[in-house]
């Protein structure tokens, strides 16, 4: 792995907050480097092109950006394949590129976190590569997960693991051996009963925290550990994939999902983190329920997790209080601060998503090319407004995905040729993965890519983006971009304590709530309008009725 030279690190100032506690209340934007700017005009996002636009991060108000993967990669999972963790790919950038970024971001004020990827690498990295090469039962090969196959002749696959993008979980190598691959073939899984790979990643966290950076976001924080004493067990759903199994486990002992040995790990990263001052952040991308996932928000482990009951919840006023008393009461327990996200790089984004009937499938929805059911943007972008300003008047930290500040509705319609997500190949072409959520950002309303860079863009833009572009908004009163500004704007001077209370006598399909220091949010969720509660407006996602809450609405009030 690369490793940067010791004399161009050792006196780069810490130029992160001075409180170590900045995260706990944060709006941290993510940015998915290849689809967010170009500078260099091939199509594809790079870090300059990022540095170039931090100035839009710095007027929006965020207090963060995280990175996702800018690492080496061949894009087989859209980065996050790395082949190698402590480098830049050279389609992207250069050290010095991500040097010149963080130094940038830091000027500007905004802290800067890089995703970590620890479960799996690219088939590229110099590791696998060596593990291929060698003989089974090698040292080379247990920093993976080799094993012989079932069957006579070992033709068939050690276990009945599924991948979440689809198919076995198992790939057969020209030996006879089969390794894990829990998402892409091209993606090993690591095994971390392995101390070199333990070492391996105490570098990586030393190496990006010595350049700099005040955070980690952990990809798949709960698969690392797996139960691989032989003989290696089966989940006994054939018919579910490795996720969907997770649930006929006790807790802590699904084969490789969740495990209790996980935490031992992030204890071990957590005295690395804290050896600088500030201590750096991190948070876990843990995909299990709110009483297991506090546990990786642990003070002693990674601090933080993402909350995606939230996310998953529906537009539906009982579910999301609900969800949100569960939430805070889950963080508290933890020592740790709620998150709350409403769209990433992985689901369809939430203009689009929020409008969709009750027990639609996404991927259903997705096939048809956002026809069936169809969904009016206005109304989509309504709800998103909407859902917005409820997320940013919560307790905790607030995780904005890149463009919905735009307001920009997933783009259902790609044409299947162009799609790039693993997902579509590997289900035999019937899930159509997360393209519509990753087109690159329209910054102008006109030109080959809206701004994006001076070619094309890697994956199409529609002629809509026009209108939600940077340049279509800046300025314009009522428009999403400036909502957003205004409430980030707002969220730093009204934002103190963790704590909400609830409102008793709020109408049904209504939340109603007051932060520590009175200020109040009112979201109406029902399907006719109600009365506006009394208090000076500070903020609303959209005008009134007639002095009435419309529906689908969000209005913060001073008391």
């Amino acid at each position: 792995m690369t490793d940067a030279n010791p004399e161009h690190r050792l006196h780069l100032p810490d130029l992160s907050s001075r409180n170590p506690d900045w995260w706990r209340q944060a709006v941290v934007y993510q940015v998915y480097p290849r689809s967010f700017a170009d500078a260099d005009g091939d199509g594809l996002g790079d870090l300059r092109g990022i540095t170039r636009r931090l100035n839009h991060l710095a007027a929006l108000g965020v207090d963060a950006l995280w990175l996702s993967p800018f690492y080496p990669s061949e894009l087989a999972d859209g980065g996050y394949d790395v082949a190698d963790h402590r480098d830049v790919d050279p389609r992207l950038g250069s050290l010095d590129d991500f040097d010149a970024l963080a130094a940038e971001a830091h000027r500007l004020g905004l802290k800067v976190i890089v995703d970590l990827v620890p479960n799996h690498t690219s088939h590229r990295h110099a590791w696998f590569r060596e593990a291929l090469a060698a003989a089974p039962g090698s040292s080379a090969r247990d920093r993976y997960v080799f094993r012989d196959g079932r069957g006579s002749h070992g033709e068939l696959p050690p276990t009945d693991w599924q991948s979440v993008f689809g198919g076995s979980a198992w790939k057969r190598v020209p030996d006879g051996q089969w390794y894990l691959h829990l998402f892409a073939p091209e993606q090993p899984d690591l095994n971390w009963d392995n101390e070199e790979v333990r070492a391996d990643f105490r570098t990586t966290l030393r190496f990006w925290s010595d350049r700099g950076v005040d955070g980690f976001r952990v990809d798949v924080a709960h698969a690392l550990a797996k139960d691989l004493e032989e003989p290696l067990r089966d989940l006994g759903a054939p018919e579910l994939s490795s996720e969907e199994a997770l649930p006929r486990f006790p807790p802590g002992t699904h084969p490789f999902f969740d495990r209790d040995e996980v935490h031992e790990i992030y204890r071990d990263w957590r005295k690395i983190l804290d050896a600088y001052r500030p201590p750096r952040m991190a948070v876990a991308e843990a995909w299990v329920q709110g009483a297991r996932r506090v546990r990786y928000a642990r003070p002693d482990e990674l601090g933080q997790a993402f909350n995606f009951e939230y996310l998953k919840a529906g537009w539906d006023a009982a579910e999301l209080r609900q969800v949100i008393t569960d939430s805070l009461a889950t963080a508290s327990e933890a020592g740790a601060s709620a998150t709350w996200v409403l769209s990433n790089h992985d689901v369809v984004r939430h203009a689009s998503r929020l409008m969709l009937p009750p027990g639609t499938d996404d991927n259903a929805w997705l096939l048809s090319g956002g026809h069936a059911p169809a969904v009016d943007p206005a109304e989509g972008l309504r709800r998103a407004r909407a859902a917005t300003l409820l997320m940013l008047a919560l307790p905790g930290s607030s995780y904005v995905y890149q463009g919905e500040e735009l307001g920009l509705p997933e783009v259902a319609d790609l044409p299947f040729e162009v799609l790039q997500d693993p997902i579509w190949e590997q289900t035999g072409r019937v899930r159509k993965g997360r393209d519509g959520c990753r087109v690159p950002l329209p910054w102008t309303s006109t030109g080959p890519s809206y701004g994006f860079g001076a070619g094309g863009a890697w994956l199409p833009q529609p002629e809509s983006f026009a209108s939600y572009a940077v340049e279509a908004q800046d300025g314009v009163e009522g428009s999403t971009l400036e909502l957003y500004r205004r409430a980030l704007r707002l969220r730093r001077k009204l934002l103190e304590g963790e704590t909400l209370t609830w409102t008793a006598d709020s109408p049904d399909g209504v939340l109603d709530f007051t932060r520590s220091d009175g200020w109040r949010c009112v979201t109406n969720l029902s399907g006719t309008a109600v009365p506006l509660p009394p208090g000076e407006v500070l903020l609303a996602s959209r005008p009134f009725e007639d002095g009435r809450l419309g529906p689908d609405t969000t209005v913060w009030l001073a008391p």
